[in-house]
């Protein structure tokens, strides 16, 4: 037999009326329901395919700079593990600006708890991609030099000095 009389012997099965009937009485009473009106739901739920609540971003505010920082300081201090350590430098290098010193020292440090060296090589990599110039990286550089040795944490160029 070719695969498609196979498939075609599995649906005339007896089970799938069964729960096409079940089925479709039970969408026949949803529809019979009359919709009670409720000011939270919006329109009735029988003339929509979801029944999820819309959302709306009204009660957000903009974020200063410093409650950003603050904000990721204290994340980087949760972190437990690679997954969370990665996907909160993702978040934080995904807005358009370059992410404070304190922030990055709590991100090495994180780096250097989960035991993760290449995930603390590439911040230095994140924060050469973000900055404006290349005078604004030496400043980062200059800045975390001790942190960097404390921590053992070389820089891409020092490990590959070809390729950049």
């Amino acid at each position: 037999m070719t695969s498609t009389t196979l498939l075609r012997l599995a649906a005339r099965t007896s089970t799938v009326p069964s729960f096409r009937s079940s089925y479709v009485a039970s969408a026949r009473r949803v529809a019979v329901l009359p919709a009670a009106p409720s000011s939270h739901v919006g329109p009735s739920l029988c003339s929509r395919f979801s029944t999820s609540v819309r959302r709306r971003s009204d009660g957000h505010e903009e974020e200063s700079f410093e409650e950003f920082s603050a904000r990721y300081e204290k994340e980087f201090d949760n972190v437990q593990d690679v997954f969370e350590l990665q996907r909160n430098l993702n978040n934080a290098f995904a807005y358009d600006l370059v992410p404070s010193t304190s922030v990055i020292v709590a991100a090495l440090r994180a780096a250097r708890r989960v035991n993760d060296f290449p995930t603390a090589v590439r911040i230095f990599e994140g924060i050469k991609a973000k900055v404006e110039n290349r005078g604004q990286y030496h400043e980062y550089l200059r800045e975390l030099k001790d942190l960097r040795e404390e921590l053992g944490v070389q820089l891409k160029e020092d490990l590959y000095p070809e390729a950049s």
